[in-house]
């Protein structure tokens, strides 16, 4: 009886197979890591704004505190954004017909905040109190980077659960001390407490902070 296929059927069915699988384990890696790489949380990327506000040319370039546009940070759960009058403060007196700034003044005309894109976040199932990190020496570049160096505002942190656990393991190395949280330019010298000292200045060793219950309530 003639045989019905070929010999090299079997080396064709072998490619077939071996395709397959790979293609399953090549979908199946993807599905998994992609999610966690830089690009696709858009690490480093610029976040598109409805007015390019450059911290460089306000932070280091003006010397503007932190604390000036983003007012009452240091007591709110959330980082609270600047209304349009904090920028009107000294755009009534510069730069007052900029086409740039054409939005912050059309803001302000209609009485309606700028609406602002989120360059940081994190999910709605994680609790997180931007208050409790500054009263607890965490400065604002350690999660933020160098803000006053950055032409356009970007993510320069994963935020991932392991960055937010590698520093609720050891936080020592984070702190700082509190006349210091709001400078961009904070180094540590020979002079700044160890990193044991800030945490029992802060009082962090009273509660174990990997605690589930610490980030997801």
């Amino acid at each position: 009886m003639p045989a019905i296929f070929r010999p090299s059927a079997n080396l064709a069915t072998k490619l077939v197979l071996l395709g397959t699988l790979g293609a399953c384990a090549g979908g199946a890696a993807w599905w998994l890591l992609w999610p966690r790489t830089d690009y696709q949380r858009l690490l480093g990327w610029a976040i598109e704004q409805p007015v390019p506000f450059s911290h460089q040319h306000h932070v280091a370039g003006l010397g503007i505190d932190c604390q000036f546009c983003h007012a009452g940070i240091e007591v709110a759960s959330k980082a609270p954004m600047p209304p349009t009058y904090t920028c009107m403060t000294c755009h009534s007196q510069v730069w007052t017909n900029a086409e740039v700034l054409a939005p912050v003044r059309d803001s302000l005309a209609r009485g309606q905040p700028i609406a602002w894109s989120k360059v940081t976040d994190v999910p709605d199932y994680v609790y997180f109190n931007h208050a409790i990190h500054l009263a607890k020496g965490v400065g604002c570049a350690t999660c933020h980077g160098d803000v006053d160096r950055m032409t356009l505002m970007r993510k320069a942190q994963t935020f991932t659960m392991q960055f937010c656990l590698d520093c609720h393991c050891d936080p020592g190395p984070n702190l700082r001390p509190q006349s210091a949280i709001f400078d961009p330019e904070w180094h540590r010298t020979p002079a700044t407490p160890s990193p044991a000292e800030l945490v029992a200045q802060y009082h962090l060793g009273a509660r174990n902070l990997t605690d589930c219950s610490i980030c997801h309530r």
